[in-house]
């Protein structure tokens, strides 16, 4: 695992009521959820990021009140075409 060096003001921790070390578990998670939801990643590299298992990052979004699906209106389209 590669460990990358960030700066934050002491300050902001409060933000929070976190200690540091939860504080960037909670921007990590953060950070996945949003891209996943913009549908830049997968939910698997979100999970990744985010340093979590499927099922906690699936809880996650649901904290974060993110639909754990997410299609283009497209590929809803195609999954609708494919229903038996």
């Amino acid at each position: 695992m590669k460990t990358v060096p960030i700066q934050l003001p002491s300050t902001v921790f409060s933000a929070l009521r976190k200690n540091p070390e939860e504080f960037v578990q909670e921007m990590r998670i953060a950070a996945a959820v949003k891209w996943y939801e913009l549908g830049d990643i997968s939910q698997a590299k979100a999970a990744e990021i985010a340093g979590l298992t499927r099922a906690e990052f699936i809880n996650a979004l649901s904290r974060y009140r993110v639909d754990f699906m997410q299609y283009t209106p497209e590929e809803l389209a195609e999954e609708m075409t494919n229903v038996d």
